[in-house]
């Protein structure tokens, strides 16, 4: 499944953020579910329009971001 066939980037809809195709949820309010411990079925609970592959496409957006953008942070590692 390729992320890009689900999720879209509309300027008249939620700002021009990422968002599922055809809904208003934008990836990143999934994300911040997912990364706060919620399991996936509360998620798709919470959105009865996602599927599973909503949720996948939204991580794996995710992924593709995080091989080219790096976020500056101390290392807690000495």
């Amino acid at each position: 499944m390729d992320w890009r066939t689900r999720i879209s980037v509309d300027p008249e809809i939620c700002h021009g953020k990422p968002c599922i195709t055809g809904t208003r949820i934008m990836v990143s309010v999934i994300l911040d579910n997912l990364a706060a411990g919620e399991p996936a079925e509360a998620v798709l609970r919470s959105y009865p329009s996602l599927t599973q592959d909503d949720l996948l496409a939204a991580m794996r957006y995710a992924a593709e971001l995080a091989k080219d953008r790096v976020i500056p942070f101390k290392s807690g590692a000495a």
